[in-house]
């Protein structure tokens, strides 16, 4: 495994631990504001929150992409298995066992899916006893393998999310980050890409980070769920707790009553003074 990465004595490896991270964009612009979350090891936890909120944004500290977007970590740190990797190069963090799965379903358009996969390959260097395993990939995604010889640019939506998550997985990842997996796909595809997400969590003890449009689905499949506005977090808790809560039904889970539209927590004046931690 790649060396160099340092940890800190004493502490309880969670997959990722993010302490009070601020995020700044074209050095004047802040995307998070003292965020702090964590994802057990072998946990699925949900991050939830409206358009703009900094999920994404999120994601791409903790994977160490941001200063190709013009974004850096101004303060806090993130933590990877007691790890700090605050400041760590996308590749090492891929071969180390991070894994960023982007929201958009980016794949090689113009390789084949066997070649997508191969490509991906190159997360596992530097680890001993980690071969190069696509039907490790494909015993999940069967129907990459019966498009293997395909090229990426003429799969379905719902197929490219598969290949997307398959070059993940051929990775040997211990954490994935998930980025609005269902984006775009219609519901029958979507059910099965989370049925095929949820196996991998179980099967694999892969620890996971979600950010998903759909709120109730992702409430159904992590543990836990954070609530992000305007780049801090607003509510947590238990994801069964969470989707029984009324605030959390009213403003994302489209249950105000009376209507089906809904709202948002800006929209309560005397919100940010009642930030909530539900158990």
């Amino acid at each position: 495994m790649d060396q160099g990465l340092s940890s800190t004595p004493g502490r309880e490896q969670a997959a990722l631990s993010i302490e009070n991270l601020e995020v700044i964009y074209n050095h004047s612009i802040q995307a998070l504001r003292g965020l702090s979350i964590e994802v057990p090891a072998g946990g699925i936890v949900a991050l939830l929150g409206s358009n703009g909120a900094g999920k994404t944004t999120t994601l791409k500290a903790a994977s160490g992409i941001l200063p190709m977007e013009n974004g850096r970590v101004a303060s806090g740190r993130m933590l990877f298995f007691g790890k700090d990797i605050s400041h760590e190069a996308p590749h090492r963090l891929a071969r180390t066992g991070l894994a960023h799965v982007r929201e958009g379903r980016h794949v090689f358009e113009d390789l084949t899916v066997e070649e997508n996969l191969k490509a991906a390959g190159a997360a596992l260097a530097g680890r001993e006893g980690a071969p190069l395993d696509l039907d490790f990939a494909y015993n999940y995604f069967p129907r990459l393998a019966e498009r293997r010889t395909q090229l990426a640019g003429y799969l379905s939506g719902g197929e490219q999310q598969m290949l997307a998550i398959g070059r993940a997985l051929v990775g040997r990842p211990r954490l994935m980050l998930l980025d609005e997996p269902s984006l775009g796909l219609a519901p029958l595809v979507v059910a099965d890409i989370f049925g095929i997400i949820t196996r991998i969590n179980r099967e694999q003890g892969v620890a996971m980070l979600l950010v998903e449009q759909n709120a109730r689905l992702a409430l159904q499949v992590a543990g836990h769920g954070y609530i992000m506005e305007n780049g801090r977090i607003v509510i947590s808790g238990a994801s069964t707790v969470l989707a029984q809560d009324a605030d959390v039904q009213r403003f994302y889970l489209g249950n105000a009553e009376g209507s089906d539209q809904r709202a948002s927590f800006r929209d309560v004046k005397h919100y940010k003074r009642r930030k909530r931690w539900l158990s």
